[in-house]
């Protein structure tokens, strides 16, 4: 296969990110196997014609809890305890294998049409959201969630599941998904711990996602949530921390020991009034990779990873009080490079380069919202919607082309969403699967 005549964005692993004109990015099977300039169309090869767009690599969704779709919009102008507790965690009481299914095919749509060709996603019943994303094309890693209250047969069944997960498929990896350090006890964490090292898996987890929650853990258990990942051994195990929040400086030196990245979500934040955003700035300061995510739709409302990407921007500079900081550059970085690490496949995805996967996404930066393109890179930024994406490429396939799905019937996809919602916000049941008091 051959894209060309077609801009590309370039992200190095360090100094400015660029846009150059008229490349072929050449593929074969699953990889990106040269970039050259454009030149006259070699025969015998399926050709997309890129003239008057630019490529980008896939986006990857770093944190996120896909079936939540079906509850979007079912939680809104609620306090975080509120969220949960009178929400959320009653709701996923009608949690079922189809519902969950159900929601992973939508989520796996409005990703694939934005853009996203990798999700790391942290749910139950993580096997039929595999099943969706091994349908819809998408890359996916799974962490199947569990809390210290499902007993050891809950937790045994949940790291089975992961298991299982990552001999299932090539574009599906898995990680072990203890939900949080104050949902989890200690003792599971350390086991979670020693299993990950022993059989080679990362740990996908919230932590010190506020600084109410690590103030908490301060004083019910004189450490901070940072802290607790590091006496149990999850951060020498390798994690994927989201939220981080609540990091404070002292947390700083721990994490610049460890594989750990972090995944900020930065518009449930702010709609969840939480106070802080995650420290960027001091993470990359000591070397801590960060990625991008939305989160679940039953907070972020959407999966568009344009957005947030948008809002890591705008709240940085807010948060450092200084607006030449968190640039074009190290933004369009984070979203690529520091997504891919997220994922734990910062060596196959996050930029389009010859021996990566071709994981790729042509926009069209036409539209009045988006005109006129003084800097491309400011587009992709401030500017660029999920719908200005024209065309997919997950492992070299075509799975979006010209805006339409070439992998599933999305109107059977939205019916079976509409059908089985009310289903799963109803209340009326009583109870819920977990109590928030960090």
């Amino acid at each position: 296969m051959l894209i060309r005549n077609v801009a590309m964005l370039v992200v190095p692993e360090q100094g400015e990110c660029r846009v150059d004109e008229a490349q072929d990015i050449h593929i074969h099977d699953d990889l990106i196997t040269a970039i050259t300039p454009t030149a006259q169309t070699p025969t015998g090869e399926e050709v997309i014609d890129g003239t008057g767009l630019i490529a980008v690599p896939g986006l990857i969704n770093s944190h996120t809890h896909s079936p939540m779709v079906m509850m979007r919009g079912a939680a809104e102008d609620l306090s975080i305890e509120d969220w949960f507790n009178q929400r959320i965690w009653p709701m996923e009481v009608n949690l079922t294998p189809e519902r969950v299914r159900v929601g992973a095919r939508l989520a796996c749509a409005e990703m694939l049409l934005a853009g996203v060709t990798t999700f790391v996603d942290h749910y139950f019943h993580a096997d039929e959201i595999a099943a969706a994303a091994i349908e819809s094309g998408i890359r996916a890693d799974l962490a199947p969630t569990y809390f210290s209250s499902a007993g050891p047969d809950g937790i045994n069944a949940a790291i089975d599941t992961t298991r299982e997960l990552s001999r299932l498929h090539p574009r599906i990896t898995a990680s072990l998904g203890p939900h949080a350090t104050y949902t989890v006890a200690d003792d599971d964490l350390e086991r979670t711990a020693d299993i990950a090292r022993a059989e080679g898996f990362r740990i996908h987890l919230h932590a010190a996602e506020t600084d109410d929650q690590t103030q908490a853990s301060l004083d019910n258990h004189g450490v901070t949530p940072i802290q607790v990942l590091e006496r149990t051994g999850v951060l020498d195990a390798g994690a994927l921390i989201a939220h981080g929040c609540g990091i404070r400086d002292t947390d700083l030196p721990i994490l610049e020991q460890y594989r750990t990245t972090i995944a900020s979500c930065p518009k449930v934040y702010l709609k969840l009034a939480m106070g802080e955003v995650t420290p960027i700035k001091g993470l990359r300061s000591v070397g801590v990779h960060v990625g991008i995510g939305t989160d679940g739709a039953a907070v972020h409302n959407t999966l568009d990873v344009w957005e947030a990407i948008r809002m890591v921007a705008l709240t940085q500079k807010q948060r450092e009080h200084d607006a030449e900081w968190m640039t074009l550059s190290e933004t369009l970085r984070l979203a690529t490079r520091g997504s891919a690490a997220a994922a734990g496949l910062e060596n196959q995805i996050g930029v389009v380069e010859p021996g990566r996967q071709a994981d790729i996404a042509l926009l069209d930066l036409s539209a009045p919202h988006n005109q006129p393109v003084h800097d491309p890179r400011a587009a992709l930024v401030y500017s660029v919607r999920a719908s200005d994406v024209v065309t997919v490429l997950v492992a070299g396939k075509v799975v979006v082309r010209d805006h339409h799905l070439t992998t599933m019937d999305l109107p059977e996809v939205l019916d079976d969403a509409r059908s089985l919602a009310g289903t799963l916000v109803d209340l009326s049941k009583g109870g819920a699967i977990q109590h928030y008091a960090p």
